[in-house]
């Protein structure tokens, strides 16, 4: 890339960044209530992106050798440590850590 090509891209995603960020603030200001479809859509996307998310991460678990053991011990890990501590960072953060042990350590 020249020079003018970086520039270009840094500005186009400092602008898109910004977009993103300040465009819900703006269409819908803190007096304002917004409309109810957007509330709805507040409360369904988090767990169908969680769903997505689960779903895509396990896509190919058939396909290893250990059949997705690596996998089902973090997700019970997981799933009791957020049940037990209910915090979010927590449970996703051991349980990649868990994840990463499991498969370089015991399922390589």
């Amino acid at each position: 890339m020249t020079t003018m090509q970086e520039i270009i891209t840094i500005l186009a995603v400092i602008f898109g960044t910004m977009v993103t960020r300040f465009l819900p603030f703006i269409l819908f200001p803190e007096g304002k209530t917004p409309p109810k479809y957007i509330s709805w859509l507040g409360t369904v996307l988090p767990c169908a992106v969680i769903g997505f998310l689960v779903v895509y991460s396990l896509k190919d678990t058939v396909s290893s050798p250990f059949h997705g053991l690596p996998e089902l011990i973090s997700i019970l890990f997981i799933a009791l440590l957020h049940k037990w501590r209910k915090n979010t960072l927590l449970s996703i953060g051991s349980g990649t850590i868990l994840y990463m042990y499991l498969v370089q350590a015991w399922f390589h």
